[in-house]
């Protein structure tokens, strides 16, 4: 089972979980791919960028062969799926619960639209290196 996570990669908190989810990915269960990277469309083509941006994707494919048994996961099913394949973090699957989840992909929401503010919070950085030199070319709404 193979895990393909969609992260944004100018979001120091999304790069911070990514380098921790990757220093854990022992079984290669897990492939990263940064959704602002230049070739990252004609790589993908059929995850829009804007979308994924928005809203953490994920691929899970079953097998290791590309496009077969592949399912999309969004949001708080992509964080869940990761841990749980790297084998930490257990407790994140308490917000799969039905009677927590709504409440949890509610708060996931906006931490998504405010990622750029909550980092900064955090990290004194409201973006990764690339989108401060204005590289970064995806739209961004006014909240981020």
């Amino acid at each position: 089972m193979t895990l393909t996570v969609f992260y944004d990669g100018s979001c120091p908190l999304c790069v911070a979980e990514m380098d921790q989810l990757r220093a854990l990915n022992t079984d290669n269960h897990l492939r990263f791919e940064d959704i602002l990277a230049p070739d990252f469309p004609s790589r993908y083509p059929t995850i829009d960028p804007v979308a994924a941006s928005n809203v953490l994707h994920g691929i899970l494919s079953e097998s290791n062969t590309p496009n077969e048994n592949e399912r999309l996961l969004l949001g708080l099913d992509v964080t869940h799926k990761a841990w749980a394949l790297v084998g930490k973090k257990r407790w994140i699957g308490v917000l799969r619960w039905p009677f927590i989840r709504w409440f949890a992909d509610h708060a996931y929401l906006f931490f998504a639209r405010n990622r750029y503010r909550i980092s900064f919070l955090f990290t004194g950085k409201s973006r990764c290196e690339p989108c401060t030199k204005g590289a970064c070319d995806l739209p961004r709404s006014s909240s981020k």
